[in-house]
């Protein structure tokens, strides 16, 4: 099953390297050795802490190549996105610090600058690196230094309308960078698009390296008299580039185009890269990977394998937790219901259809299922204009990814009160892949806009119902959030039914603190809250906050007229948030009897870690829920 896994446990090269002074010192019969030993360390390493394995196994040559010809930290490597930087980790002297990747406090699975002098640009959403190479590169010419700047931005990236926005800056501009196209055919899903199509033709193009290098060898023999001649020969070599349709597109962008490159032929790459150094502009250089190489099941299905847990080296199995299905899973499933009943809906994802759970829907129903690629932003304003058709667009995304189409959110979505339905997946803590993919925005970036409708279930069968609600909603956006972990294990209801908009819902009585809390996670820890509380003789009224906009007003009247004084619970940021919309409902209504404590994330980055450990650093505890319940103590009730 396993092709290739190097020597793990003898890895004598890899040994010797804690710098990339110390890999210069190699033959190149060696440093294909250490990639050998690179692939085995990766396999065996992220086979107990999970990681994105397919990724870093395609870039060992590639990583090698440009630690071993270029000078880092002085030139500057941009990896896009952050994921495939493990080689460069490992060549940085963190190959130590392995066993703790991605894990709490641990090494990060993206680049990091607080890691390392070797990491200077942070990215886990994708198509930021020519920006910031652009950016670097203006930077440096200002200061009078003369380092190189080299982007590595994968297939699956390049597609991103940012990444776009900045070739065609760069090519105006020609200013000396290196754009390093790491074409696999991939990024996390097979890659879409006009542009992808266009890679896959120079990819399969046998007859245009042959015709290159003849081309080459003819313009050599011509004598270089006078500068007529030698402009015809330009534009015979450029005619021919034509004729046989290869990087045309990209040097009509203004950049130098070498390639197809072999990613996994070091001699072929030092060639390339040696050549390129010569180009005064800036230049991209092709270079065609397998991601996954030297995993066997890595390389056969290198989707599944862009990113997991722990699994077993032999076998090929990933190692899972049994337990209730996945909230995606849930929400899979009653998209596919309500989509036979209901022939308006499609589904809409950018680049994310296997962690958003629409591959079965794409099965049953092709016509209906759209993937954009990584264009979060575009794939806003095609829902918008589904829905202004008469259809019902769901718009599948992460929460952290859905940030990026804010503007088309609030002025092509909300602005014109269009009936899209967002599917908010991996709301709250996302653990191990930390900081950067973090959902705790959306609740306080949503909620400001006008006409959104916001929801977030209890369990995985109120997901069912949301998702009813959300298809039978005609007035205007509507969302649901849900977590990125296992349903709570409550049986499905035969039948999904409409919830009341802003309708909240009592799921334990209490008297004197009500605790109102939004999902499943701040739901368990309520309760858990209630039970410390419960040899005190404390007792918490805990309120299922179901919707997030609009609040149950009435709900809210009644505890202030009962005299509850209130706690909100949310796996968001406080700034903003859930508890901030609570406060404002009553400073609207000049109502400053009752107080009101909003308990969620604080203003800082949470980094990697299990969600439980994250959850514990910012306080969203049992404990510090009974420690702020007793600040508040108990009003006399308003009615008479």
């Amino acid at each position: 099953m396993v092709k290739s896994n190097g020597k793990r446990g003898h890895n004598v090269l890899l040994n010797q390297i804690d710098s990339p002074a110390d890999l210069k010192k190699l033959s190149i019969f060696q440093l294909e050795t250490l990639a050998e030993e690179i692939r085995g360390f990766l396999i065996e390493k992220l086979s107990k802490t999970g990681g994105h394995l397919a990724p870093n196994l395609g870039v060992v040559e590639l990583t090698i190549a440009l630690h071993y010809l270029f000078d880092s930290p002085n030139d500057k490597f941009i990896f896009d996105v952050g994921h495939q930087s493990y080689v460069h980790k490992i060549l940085t002297g963190r190959k130590d610090r392995f066993d703790t990747l991605r894990k709490y406090k641990g090494l990060c699975g993206f680049v990091k600058m607080s890691e390392s002098e070797h990491d200077v640009w942070e990215a886990g959403h994708s198509s930021t690196s020519l920006s910031a190479a652009m950016g670097m590169a203006i930077a440096r010419d200002l200061k009078g230094e003369q380092n190189k700047i080299v982007a590595v931005i994968g297939d699956g990236a390049l597609t991103g309308g940012m990444a776009l926005e900045a070739m065609n800056h760069i090519g105006h501009e020609r200013k000396n960078l290196m754009v390093v196209l790491n074409d696999n055919e991939m990024s996390i899903a097979p890659n879409v698009g006009a542009l992808h199509n266009y890679l896959s033709k120079i990819r399969t193009d046998k007859h245009y390296a042959k015709a290159k290098e003849e081309v080459e060898h003819l313009l050599k023999k011509i004598p270089a008299i006078g500068g007529t001649l030698a402009k015809t020969a330009e534009r015979l070599k450029d005619s021919l580039k034509y004729l046989v349709v290869s990087g045309v597109w990209f040097e009509e962008l203004g950049f130098k185009y070498f390639g197809p490159v072999d990613g996994h032929n070091l001699p072929q790459l030092f060639e390339t890269f040696k050549q390129a150094e010569k180009v005064n502009g800036p230049v991209l250089i092709h270079v065609i990977t397998v991601k996954g190489k030297g995993y066997s099941p890595a390389e056969e299905d290198s989707h599944t394998w862009h990113g997991g847990g722990p699994y077993k080296i032999e076998s090929g199995q990933f190692i899972k937790a049994v337990g209730p299905p996945m909230y995606t899973e849930v929400f899979s499933n009653s998209l596919i219901e309500l989509a036979e009943q209901d022939e308006r809906i499609v589904a809409v994802t950018p680049a994310m259809p296997g962690g958003s759970g629409l591959l079965k829907f794409a099965e049953l129903y092709p016509d209906r299922m759209i993937d954009v690629g990584i264009a979060e932003q575009h794939a806003a304003t095609l829902c918008a204009a589904l829905a202004l058709e008469g259809m019902k667009p769901v718009y599948a995304v992460y929460s952290t990814f859905m940030q990026r189409a804010y503007d088309q959110i609030v002025h092509d979505i909300c602005r014109q009160n269009t009936n899209v339905i967002f599917a908010i997946d991996r709301a709250g803590f996302v653990g191990a892949d930390g900081e950067t993919h973090q959902g705790v925005y959306d609740i306080a970036f949503m909620r400001s806009i006008p006409n959104m409708v916001m929801m977030m279930p209890k369990d995985e069968n109120e997901l069912r119902h949301m998702m009813k609600t959300a298809v039978d909603y005609n007035e205007g956006p509507i969302a649901v959030r849900y977590p990125r972990m296992n349903g709570v294990g409550v049986k499905m209801d035969e039948e999904a039914k409409p919830i009341p908009i802003g309708s909240w819902e009592t799921v334990r009585d209490g008297e004197g603190f009500a605790i109102l809390a939004a999902g499943p996670q701040m739901l368990e820890l309520a309760f858990g809250a209630a039970e410390l509380l419960k040899s005190e003789g404390i007792q918490p009224r805990i309120v299922n906050a179901r919707f997030l906009k609009p609040l149950d007003e009435q709900m809210l009247m009644n505890l202030y007229e009962d005299g509850y004084n209130i706690l909100t619970l949310e796996e968001g940021t406080v700034k903003g948030g859930f508890g901030g919309a609570v406060l404002e409902f009553y400073a609207e209504r000049d109502i400053y009897g009752v107080r009101v404590k909003p308990v969620g994330i604080p203003d800082y980055f949470v980094e990697h870690g299990s969600p439980k450990e994250q959850r514990q650093e910012v306080g969203l505890t049992p404990e510090r829920v009974v420690t702020e319940l007793k600040t508040m103590l108990p009003r006399k009730r308003q009615r008479a």
